[in-house]
């Protein structure tokens, strides 16, 4: 990235701020009038910044259709990790499959979507029948505490 794409001024930080929020979903009409700046100004700026910086997604209220968002942890053995990534990305119920570092049992976090504790049952046991797998264990969000900007201002102010 050249210096010019990767630059960020104080005014791209204050939009920033005002979209990373948990309730960011904003127009740049009402954005430029937080702001104080011409909506023109707000809105050349808010492109740029969700053309190169800026992941912008949708996710699937699960749980008002009784579905759940599961996470596997997942410890693999004799260089394995990438092999059972790909292998478990067949299966329609995940969603991705990332490799981690950190905790020194755990090489792979793998996202699912499934109904209900019999589904749940299902994956871990086709988890643990995979050639490679050492260990896994499952976990879910099941109340969110709270949301914070996604990233915290001190960081954006370095970059």
């Amino acid at each position: 990235m050249d210096k010019k794409t990767s630059y960020l001024s104080g005014i791209d930080k204050k939009i920033l701020r005002r979209l990373l929020t948990p309730n960011g979903k904003v127009s740049s009409t009402a954005l430029a009038k937080q702001l104080g700046l011409p909506s023109t100004t707000v809105q050349r700026r808010r492109s740029r910044l969700e053309e190169e910086f800026l992941t912008l997604s949708y996710s699937l209220n699960l749980e008002r259709f009784g579905w759940h968002k599961v996470d596997f942890l997942i410890a693999t053995e004799s260089g394995r990790t990438g092999i059972v990534g790909k292998s478990l990305l067949k299966h329609d119920e995940v969603t991705y499959v990332g490799k981690s570092i950190g905790q020194h049992t755990i090489d792979l976090r793998v996202e699912t979507i499934l109904k209900d504790n019999a589904e749940i049952l299902r994956m871990m046991e086709i988890v643990k029948a995979m050639p490679g797998v050492k260990d896994v264990i499952w976990t879910e969000i099941v109340e969110i505490v709270g949301r914070k900007m996604s990233i915290p201002s001190r960081i954006l102010d370095k970059l």
